[in-house]
C-alpha cells in the first residue's frame, strides 16, 4: 500500500514505521468525503499489518487537519462517490482505528488542529506539536455538537473540567498552552519539528515489538476493567514475555551494553 496512487493522503511505509500525511494543502487539510474514506481504508489495514510498530500521523504544507472543508459542504461536497455504498457513518470508525490499532499513533501537529482533526489527534497515543500550531475545538462556531470521539477522548487527556471548557467555549490557543494542559507532550520548533519527531519515531521503531504491541495493548485493556481485573491480565501477558527470544536478547544488550538486535519472537 506505501506509495499507492491516493487523491487526498500520502501513505508511507519504511520498515517497522508508517506516516500517513492528510494531503490537501490548499485547503490546510480540511476534509472532505475522499479523504475520509481514503484515511479510514488505509488505517483499517495499517492496523492489520503486524509489521508497523509506529503509525505517524501528519498534515502536508502549514496545516495538521483544520477540521471539516466548510466551503465544500456549503457548495456540495464535491468528492462525493456515487458508487460508495457504506453507510454515512462508516469512515467514522478512523479515532477507534487510530486509538485502538496495535502500532504506537502519533499525532505530529504541524499546524492548524481543529473540529475533526483536533480529535484524530487526541485518538493518538502521543501528541507533539510545532510551534507553529494551533488548536480549537471550533464545533459550536458552526453550530454542531461535535465529532470524532473529543468527549471521550480529551478528559483522559487534560481532565473533565478543561475538556469541557474547551469544547464549550471554543478558542484558538496556541502549541505552548497546549504544553501547559497536557494535550500535547513536547513542542518543537517549527524548523525542527520533523527532526525531533524523527527521532523519537525511530526510538520506538527500534522497541522490541512483542513487547511494544502488548503495551499498547495493555494501555487499551486498562481504559476498560476494574484494576484488579487489570493487574491479573498483565500479570498473565507480562510472565510469559520472559521466555521470548526478544526478552532474553533484551537483557543481555544490557549487560554487555550493546545496541539489542530484535527479531520480533
Amino acid at each position: 500500500m506505501s506509495g499507492a496512487n491516493f487523491e487526498t493522503i500520502r501513505y508511507e511505509k519504511s520498515g517497522a514505521i508508517a506516516t500517513l500525511t492528510m494531503n490537501r494543502p490548499e485547503r490546510l487539510n480540511s476534509i472532505a468525503g475522499r479523504m475520509m474514506r481514503e484515511m479510514s481504508d488505509t488505517l483499517a489495514a495499517v492496523a492489520e499489518d503486524p509489521q508497523v510498530r509506529v503509525l505517524v500521523l501528519t498534515g502536508a504544507g502549514r496545516g495538521f487537519c483544520a477540521g471539516a472543508d466548510l466551503q465544500g459542504i456549503v457548495e456540495g461536497d464535491r468528492d462525493a462517490d456515487d458508487s460508495d455504498t457504506r453507510p454515512p457513518t462508516f469512515d467514522f470508525r478512523i479515532p477507534v482505528l487510530l486509538h485502538n490499532m496495535p502500532a504506537v499513533t502519533i499525532a505530529a501537529i504541524n499546524g492548524a488542529c481543529a473540529g475533526a482533526g483536533f480529535g484524530w489527534a487526541c485518538a493518538c497515543d502521543l501528541r507533539f506539536a510545532a510551534t507553529s500550531a494551533r488548536f480549537n475545538t471550533a464545533f459550536l462556531d458552526v453550530g454542531v455538537a461535535g465529532d470524532m470521539g473529543g468527549p471521550w477522548l480529551l478528559p483522559r487527556i487534560i481532565g473533565a473540567a478543561r475538556a469541557r471548557e474547551i469544547y464549550f467555549l471554543p478558542g484558538k490557543f496556541d502549541a505552548e498552552e497546549a504544553l501547559r494542559i497536557g494535550l500535547v507532550s513536547r513542542v518543537f520548533s517549527d524548523d525542527r519539528f520533523r527532526q525531533e519527531v524523527g527521532a523519537i519515531v525511530e526510538r520506538l521503531g527500534e522497541a522490541a515489538p512483542i513487547a511494544l504491541r502488548t503495551m499498547k495493548s495493555n494501555f487499551i485493556e486498562a481504559e476498560r476493567m476494574d484494576f484488579e481485573s487489570y493487574i491479573a491480565l498483565e500479570t498473565a501477558r507480562h510472565i510469559p514475555m520472559f521466555s521470548t527470544a526478544d526478552t532474553r536478547e533484551a537483557f543481555a544488550a544490557k549487560v554487555e551494553k550493546r545496541k539489542p538486535r530484535f527479531q520480533g519472537r
